[in-house]
């Protein structure tokens, strides 16, 4: 069988003020595109279609859409929630889903067989899909104790409550003539973040060994993590990345959607195809004279200068880069914390002293500054 590996859609996000709907357009017909030429039997979606808990009807229009067209191709289609998805309100979804034939689990059920979805492709391959949607640390909790499993101790990490659930959504993978599958949205320990994840739900507790996973998995389609990679696992472990870079951090990332041709007797042949129909993301640097010289790059722009701050300089460059969505004093210019800069005491000082230690202890000695917040102070005062 074939399978169609992609996640982080971020459908609604919205970049510095600037709107990306028109991107998602033309990246998910991309997928989609993707997807009438390669044919696959199965199309996974490993979470985050939408970038926040409560999508604009524009979003959610063309999330529906897209999960519609990748059905029309002929291929069986599952989509999961992520930490950006609100699950409550995708199960919501799920009456239309059914009824265009897409299999969509938003939020972890009391019932594990919800979970488990079986399947068979036209050429008689069968196949089995572990659809675990993302858990909080709080959620983990409480399905262990839904799904019966020992009691959940307050001692217990987030990693022995995933692989728990994991172990009871897997324990049929044992049918030497079938295809097993995982999906998830989660963080695995090793792997790479792309640049723009929501961190409180990457790092710390929220990461998981890929032993959770079990060997006899023939693939494991993962989201969460924006940068396409394999994960050294019991069996083949992959994030398929985001096919837009979704913030800046990502400029580097190769978007892509990750073909798997896998069957229950062969070991799984994988392939990455790039979605190129973003708008590229770029870093520039340089002096406020450098930038005047340079030829502005294509793409949405992120411009770090290299000279002190002074009130009208962030102007000047947006002329310069009238596609600039953040500009910003080179991060190499600041002052590094705790490089020995006095801290100003409080006891005793007026606010214009205090505000004139801030500006140096910043490297920003500019009088038009000053100006500005002595007549902004003057008008608190009255």
């Amino acid at each position: 069988m074939k399978i169609l590996h992609t996640s982080d859609w971020h459908v609604g996000k919205v970049l510095k003020g600037q709107s990306r709907a028109e991107e998602h357009k033309q990246v998910l017909a991309g997928v989609i595109e993707i997807a009438h030429a390669e044919r696959p039997d199965l199309v996974i979606v490993a979470g985050d279609l939408y970038d926040t808990a409560a999508p604009g009807p524009e979003a959610t229009r063309l999330v529906t859409r897209a999960l519609t067209a990748l059905r029309r191709t002929g291929a069986d289609v599952v989509a999961i929630g992520g930490n950006h998805d609100n699950g409550q309100a995708l199960d919501a979804l799920r009456p239309w889903a059914e009824a265009a034939g897409i299999v969509l689990r938003g939020a972890v059920r009391e019932n594990p067989a919800e979970h488990v979805i079986d399947g068979v492709t036209a050429e008689g391959e069968r196949w089995q899909l572990a659809a675990l949607p993302f858990l909080s640390q709080r959620y983990a909790v409480r399905a262990v104790e839904m799904y019966e499993l020992t009691a959940a101790e307050a001692t217990q990490t987030y990693a022995d409550h995933l692989g728990r659930v994991l172990a009871k959504l897997t324990e049929g993978f044992t049918e030497p003539d079938r295809v097993h599958l995982v999906t998830a949205h989660l963080t695995v320990v090793g792997a790479s973040t792309g640049g723009g994840e929501r961190d409180a739900h990457t790092v710390l507790g929220y990461a998981v060994p890929a032993s959770v996973f079990p060997g006899t998995a023939h693939y494991v389609a993962l989201g969460h993590l924006h940068r396409s990679q394999r994960v050294i696992g019991p069996c083949p472990v992959r994030y398929s990345g985001s096919p837009l870079a979704v913030d800046f951090g990502e400029q580097e990332n190769v978007c892509s959607v990750t073909l798997v041709e896998v069957s229950a007797t062969s070991a799984a042949r994988i392939r990455e195809v790039p979605v190129a129909a973003a708008v590229p993301l770029r870093t520039v640097r340089g002096t406020l004279a450098q930038l005047a010289e340079a030829t502005p790059p294509e793409g949405w722009l992120r411009v770090f200068v290299r000279e002190q701050p002074r009130a009208g300089l962030r102007e000047e460059v947006q002329e310069l880069f009238p596609r600039a969505l953040e500009i910003r004093i080179d991060p190499e210019l600041l002052p590094a914390p705790g490089s020995g800069t006095r801290v100003a005491q409080r006891a005793g000082r007026s606010p214009r002293e205090l505000f004139a230690d801030y500006l140096g202890s910043r490297g920003h000695d500019d009088d038009g500054v000053r100006d500005l917040f002595d007549e902004l102070l003057e008008e608190v005062e009255r």
